[in-house]
């Protein structure tokens, strides 16, 4: 036979596997390749059954060319059914005459697996072949003689040549290695992208020094990554990350770089991949395998990063803010990852002339809706949508967020069906998004429909009781007679975890020192225990919220309305360690400092800056006994409360900061301002505030 016919048969043997990827089928795997799916072992002989697959059987049947879009004006194969292969003795004698060649080092037991498993081909339910392959070696009288030809008829045993064996075995030995790297890496990006954050989080356990403690803040944690904004937004679009915060960031981004980039190779000769058709092909292969590995295994990192029941919340001193941070960084790397797989796949379909057939079949389709709904994603969930138009950015970006996962599943069912594992990194994500789901579910169960009074304060503000419900840190409210979105829910902070029998304001103070007693402000006994017991203080939750428009606006209209509560989320920090804990606030951000002023057995400060007395007056009996200085509908000068309350740097403190953006960052950049310039300074950050 010719040399150019040789090669033509190499060439649509490579098409042929491509076609077959396209539309790969057999028994399902469990795990991932390399971590409890082998694709190729033993390669031995996978490789032998590889250079016998392209041979015409006594019992094949021809294959029509045309169907496919080949046609080259002749017979180039045959269509051979697993019952041929099992049944067919030549075939079967060949075979095991290469494998008795090739794996000699391999042994008989796992030879015989293979045998039973691989032969007739890799259906989950398939015929076993009529001969073992001990047996069919023992059935052959004499060694064969002659050499087998790819593409023609096999009508007598043959011997596999060797450099056709070599070229498969290449080829399936370094496809796997490879694949083997992809899920390898993926595991990585998994690994540590929720190892670290606990991992920085035990730093806290250390006894370093307070006053280098603070000295590591004040330069690498705290301060905003370039300027002097973190929860203002740049140009209202986004947020800068602190330099903590850009710090993991920076790892997300190399590690998913230096991921794409590494670990790959060529081998030559390559019967998928023939030196004719160069080695670029083979590496881009892999590469564009291996963006959308990478893009799946950060998947579930997106959606763990997003929850508000994300286990990572539990093991680290990380705010969810942070996480959300993160979440749109992710996000942004796994979508890149996806359109890059797609888009070299197109490149190699157009360039091999593929592209017509393969984009009408269901695996494509489904990979261009996943990739699609996350490009859409990106630009409908920047700052001003997310801000503006809150309500409407979460039900869209749920509903995309759910034809990504479906749109990834069902491309890798088409292409794969369950043979390589990929769909367990979207299995992985499901489990997460489903926990964090049920969490929900599970906290609103436990506290059930309960009643919220609402009262009004002034024209800015009201105030919302809730009976018979417990928690701290903050809660998500959904008032479901208010919308017909009823899905709809807000986050506000716990102002107080206990109530007054009524609402008459004199009777608000026993709400204040149930948590931390001590004496009032006019130096009477009224706020005794036993006072206290008498006042017969109820449990319960009180938030204080600004009104604005939407579900807030509403609220000004009502007396009582069912509520459903979501509770708790965040509990507090144990400052106890602090002698001095100095709260600033900002008008309702208020109800974050309350709680711990009430528990921090230290001395305590409250600066406090509202729109107007009704808020100040409503918390009046809540804050008796705190030292405070109040700023009604003027500007605090944060600069000069900080610097003269932290002038003694013996005195180890801690700085709570609740309130407007513009507030937050300026408190953030003059504590960190202190803490680099100012020698032996113990102060701690601690903000507390929702993110968009």
């Amino acid at each position: 036979m010719s040399s150019s016919f040789k090669l033509s048969i190499i060439i649509v043997s490579a098409c042929l596997h491509g076609l077959l990827v396209s539309s790969s089928t057999g028994r399902p795997g469990h795990g991932l390749i390399g971590y409890g799916i082998s694709m190729y072992h033993p390669l031995c002989a996978f490789a032998c059954r590889d250079v016998l697959s392209s041979s015409i059987l006594n019992c094949s049947e021809p294959m029509d060319m045309s169907e496919m879009g080949m046609d080259m004006g002749m017979d180039m194969g045959s269509d051979t059914s697993p019952e041929c292969y099992a049944t067919d003795s030549i075939f079967l004698e060949t075979l095991a005459y290469c494998m008795s060649t090739h794996c000699q080092d391999v042994a008989v037991w796992a030879l015989e697996k293979y045998w039973n498993m691989n032969v007739a081909g890799n259906q989950l339910h398939q015929p076993i072949p009529k001969a073992t392959y001990q047996q069919t070696l023992a059935n052959m009288t004499t060694e064969p003689t002659d050499t087998l030809v790819m593409g023609e008829s096999l009508n007598k045993t043959m011997i596999v040549p060797y450099e056709d064996y070599e070229a498969s075995y290449n080829a399936q030995g370094v496809f796997e290695e490879m694949e083997e790297n992809h899920e390898k890496y993926g595991i990585v990006l998994l690994v540590t992208g929720s190892a670290i954050p606990i991992a920085f989080s035990l730093l806290r356990f250390v006894p370093f020094p307070a006053a280098l403690a603070t000295k590591l803040n004040a330069w690498f944690i705290d301060p905003p990554l370039f300027g002097s904004r973190h929860k203002t937004p740049i140009a209202g679009l986004f947020h800068m990350p602190t330099r903590g915060q850009a710090f993991f960031i920076f790892y997300l981004i190399a590690i998913n770089v230096i991921l794409s980039a590494a670990g790959f190779k060529s081998m030559q000769p390559n019967s998928w991949y023939p030196t004719a058709s160069g080695s670029d092909g083979e590496i881009l292969s892999y590469l564009t395998n291996r963006f959308g590995v990478l893009s799946f295994a950060n998947i579930p990192l997106i959606f763990l990063y997003a929850g508000r029941n994300n286990v990572l919340l539990w093991l680290t001193n990380w705010s969810h803010g942070t996480f959300l941070l993160l979440h749109r960084w992710v996000a942004w790397i796994a979508t890149l990852q996806a359109i890059l797989h797609s888009v070299i796949y197109l490149r190699i379909d157009v360039h091999n002339g593929t592209h017509a057939s393969e984009s009408k079949l269901p695996y494509w389709i489904w990979g261009v809706v996943a990739t699609l709904c996350m490009s859409i994603l990106l630009p409908s969930s920047i700052l001003p949508i997310r801000k503006n138009i809150y309500e409407f950015f979460l039900a869209w970006h749920v509903l995309l967020s759910i034809f990504v996962l479906a749109g990834c599943y069902w491309h890798i069912l088409e292409r794969f069906e369950r043979q390589w594992g990929y769909e367990n990194w979207i299995y992985t994500a499901i489990a997460i998004w489903g926990f964090e789901r049920a969490m929900r579910l599970a906290r609103l169960a436990r506290n059930g429909v309960k009643t919220a009074r609402v009262t009004v304060i002034d024209e800015d503000y009201v105030r919302i009781n809730i009976e018979d419900v417990s928690g701290s840190g903050h809660a998500y409210l959904y008032f479901p007679t208010l919308t017909w979105r009823v899905w709809e829910n807000h986050p506000f902070s716990v102002s107080s975890a206990v109530l007054p029998p009524s609402d008459r304001p004199g009777t608000l103070k026993h709400d204040a020192d149930v948590e931390k007693h001590g004496s009032s402000a006019d130096g009477s006994d009224s706020d005794s225990p036993e006072r206290l017991y008498q006042s017969h203080t109820k449990i319960g939750l009180t938030f204080l919220l600004r009104t604005k428009t939407g579900v807030t606006g509403q609220l000004r209209k009502q007396v009582t309305l069912p509520v459903l509560v979501e509770s708790a989320y965040g509990p507090h920090e144990d400052l106890s360690e602090y002698s001095l804990l100095i709260c600033i606030a900002g008008g309702v951000g208020i109800t974050a400092c309350v709680p711990y002023l009430r528990a921090h057995p230290g001395a305590t400060k409250l600066f406090w800056g509202a729109r107007s007395q009704g808020i100040i007056d409503d918390m009046a009996p809540s804050l008796r006994g705190v030292e405070q200085e109040t700023y009604i509908g003027r500007r605090m000068n944060i600069t000069n409360v900080l610097h003269r309350e932290l002038s003694d740097s013996a005195t180890a403190a801690v700085v709570l900061v609740s309130g407007p953006s513009e507030m937050a960052d300026e408190v953030r950049c003059v504590i960190s301002e202190l803490g680099r310039q100012k020698e032996g300074i113990k102060v701690k950050l601690v903000e507390e505030a929702f993110s968009w």
